[in-house]
């Protein structure tokens, strides 16, 4: 019975060794990745949301020191592992406004490229034809962000239990257990700067709030939820950030407002 004891906590100790040495292989791979992309199209210079009444949208607009867009991920060649590079809005706004019902967490607006899946089924952003090859094209997400101490950004997609009947999503979102929407608003890399243009509807004609711009690196891991799981299988979330680049406020306060186009 001894030996038995002892050969069980002995096999409990080697799966635990081997777990966190698979844990620890996963985020130093990650951030070995997220470096290569660390550069001056991803160092902020200026933010603006920026309201124009005659169009009745709001155009949001980063400005880098290098040129906007101009890097992509590398593809992973598989979901699992898949990088994902952004330029991210966190906002005030509720998540409510983007669909999401009663979610708690940060609404933020990703403008996004990942050029190993597409999850935008709708939209056709290349022109080609094709609706499913552009992943790689930059494109906005609405994201609802969580904090998250199991990445080195601190944050990650809030997620949910598929099983979930409560959990309200706009019909536009792309069909992963997370709160995220493809709402297919148009982008443009022009020089350094990258911007998108919102609709007021869109956003429930709320015009007026703060916000604040981050550059990060995010991975997508596939590990299949358990039941009643937020966060996937529980060891990584399933799109965390992994790298933080820059954030324009410098403490992520949400310092800008809306302005008036002149």
């Amino acid at each position: 019975m001894q030996q038995f004891v002892i050969e069980r906590g002995f096999r409990r100790g080697l799966i635990i060794i081997i777990s966190i040495f698979i844990f620890s292989f996963f985020e130093v791979y990650a951030c070995e990745n997220c470096s290569n992309y660390d550069n001056q199209d991803f160092k902020v210079q200026n933010v603006s949301v920026t309201h124009h009444p005659w169009i009745a949208a709001t155009v949001w607009e980063i400005e880098v020191k290098g040129k906007a867009g101009n890097t992509k991920p590398v593809p992973a060649g598989q979901l699992n592992g898949a990088p994902v590079l952004g330029y991210v809005f966190p906002t005030n706004l509720s998540p409510e406004v983007a669909g999401f019902g009663n979610a708690e967490g940060i609404l933020a607006l990703a403008l996004t490229s990942h050029p190993d899946f597409d999850d935008t089924p709708l939209w056709d952003e290349s022109g080609d034809g094709n609706y499913d090859n552009d992943g790689g094209v930059w494109h906005p997400h609405w994201v609802v962000l969580t904090q998250d101490e199991r990445v080195e950004g601190g944050f990650s997609v809030l997620e949910f239990n598929p099983k979930d009947e409560s959990v309200t999503m706009p019909p536009t979102n792309p069909g992963m257990p997370m709160y995220m929407d493809s709402p297919g608003f148009q982008v443009i890399t022009d020089g350094n700067k990258i911007r998108t243009v919102v609709p007021d509807y869109r956003i429930r004609f709320n015009t007026e709030f703060n916000f604040d711009v981050v550059t990060c690196f995010m991975m997508v891991d596939t590990g299949e939820a358990e039941e009643g799981s937020s966060h996937g299988n529980g060891e990584m979330p399933m799109l965390g950030v992994y790298r933080v680049y820059d954030v324009a406020s410098g403490d992520l306060s949400l310092p800008y407002s809306v302005q008036a186009a002149k």
